[in-house]
């Protein structure tokens, strides 16, 4: 076996109904003034309020950040940066864009370090605020990856990975994802499911025992559980089994990196604005196709768990 390394979010909480304890649960890693980071589509469902009013309820002072933008520009992280200077501590609270802008509020309000100069592998500087990341669809796995994506210029997109990204706590409520639209759940779960794919058959020097363990897992949730949320979406049991799908997917691929599926799918995303998911199904098949000359005992290994 080749050394490897396996980093993901220490602490995780995960059970329906745990968003009503958000102030309970949080400020004790969050401190009392926190900036909350989401986003417009999360804001008219209601979801945001009652998170605000179980921190003020905790004695939490929040300052609401709800101007996330899908596939974010590098404009709306430094606001969120900017409302984040003096705050004891940051919760992103929605899909993957909320998350990654939250990390980054987080990182550049405590260590002061220019965003440009923390672009790259490995590059951004510590310290970060507090960082509690609470999703609210099963698709990225952002609540445990070192990783946020920036949209840089008008379609060009660049990622900040660093541990330092990891949040303190990922807090998991199945509730929070119901009724979601069924092209929203089928496009995200896709998504992870791609993330479990290229984690699993990935050529990365540090394609490990455990990433691999953990995609096969996630893709078999996501395999019998996708189809029934989409076709009912106030399913809880199906919603369980696609966020923590999700969320294992994420720490897969958090630790053997994705590869061509990706990296074509966020040209597409970022040109086109092809929402991420969708532009991941598109390439998907292709990539197999071409994939599967020269590694077919890996995916033959994953067709059993789809």
């Amino acid at each position: 076996m080749n050394p490897f390394s396996f980093n993901t979010t220490p602490s995780l909480r995960m059970g329906a109904g745990l968003a009503g304890e958000l102030g309970q649960i949080t400020r004790p890693i969050c401190g009392d003034r926190v900036l909350l980071v989401t986003d417009p589509g999360m804001m008219a469902t209601g979801l945001v309020q009652q998170a605000t009013d179980c921190l003020r309820a905790a004695g939490v002072e929040v300052t609401l950040f709800d101007q996330v933008q899908a596939d974010p520009p590098e404009e709306i992280v430094l606001q969120a940066a900017q409302q984040a200077l003096g705050k004891t501590g940051v919760i992103g609270f929605g899909g993957g864009s909320s998350l990654d802008v939250a990390k980054l509020a987080a990182l550049l309000a405590a260590s002061n370090q220019p965003l440009a100069e923390a672009y790259g592998i490995g590059n951004a500087q510590g310290p970060r605020l507090p960082l509690v990341l609470v999703p609210t669809t099963a698709g990225t796995g952002s609540e445990v990856t070192p990783i946020s994506i920036v949209t840089t210029g008008a379609s060009e997109k660049m990622g900040v990975v660093s541990p330092l990204l990891l949040p303190d706590m990922a807090l998991l409520d199945p509730e929070l994802t119901l009724g979601l639209p069924a092209h929203v759940t089928a496009a995200t779960g896709i998504d992870a499911m791609v993330h479990a794919i290229e984690a699993y058959a990935s050529v990365n020097a540090n394609n490990n025992p455990i990433s691999r363990a953990l995609a096969v897992e996630a893709l078999g949730l996501m395999g019998r559980m996708l189809l029934r949320a989409v076709q009912k979406p106030d399913d809880l049991e199906a919603r369980t089994g696609m966020l923590l799908g999700s969320m294992l997917a994420g720490q897969a691929f958090a630790n053997s990196p994705v590869a061509a599926v990706h990296a074509l799918a966020y040209p597409i995303g970022g040109h086109y604005k092809v929402p991420h998911g969708l532009s991941n199904a598109l390439v998907l098949p292709h990539v197999l196709r071409f994939n599967a000359q020269v590694a077919p005992q890996a995916y033959a290994a994953l067709l059993p768990h789809v």
